[in-house]
């Protein structure tokens, strides 16, 4: 797998977005790694490779420029583990659940810990 992270690996579609986030949606399954939480359900169509979204807290992050940050090193640690995903037919969704800015390297870890996980 290449480490690339192209636009047709982002989530954008709404009603997917708001059926992962519906608390009453059976499918979703969840769980967290500290300082990320990662809600994600199976797609009914065959996708060439998992749909993710990433996502931090306008409440615990109130400045654009922060918030972004920590986007661009969650974007950047999937890209270099996503090899380690197998399945592929996935609608993944990793929320910041943070209150601080974390270094890459503890971001990583967890993410290394949560596609191991998914898979």
């Amino acid at each position: 797998m290449a480490q690339t992270f192209k636009k047709s690996e982002r989530l954008c579609h709404k009603k997917v977005i708001e059926s992962l986030f519906d608390r009453s949606n059976e499918l979703n399954s969840s769980f967290s790694a500290f300082p990320i939480r990662v809600i994600f359900q199976k797609s009914e169509i065959d996708l060439e490779l998992p749909k993710v979204l990433f996502t931090v807290s306008k409440r615990s992050f109130k400045k654009a420029v922060d918030r972004n940050w920590i986007k661009r090193r969650m974007r950047e640690a999937y890209r270099l583990n996503k090899e380690l995903l197998t399945s592929q037919n996935l609608y993944i969704c990793f929320v910041f659940v943070g209150k601080q800015k974390v270094e890459f390297a503890e971001i990583e870890k967890s993410f290394v810990k949560i596609l191991q996980r998914i898979q």
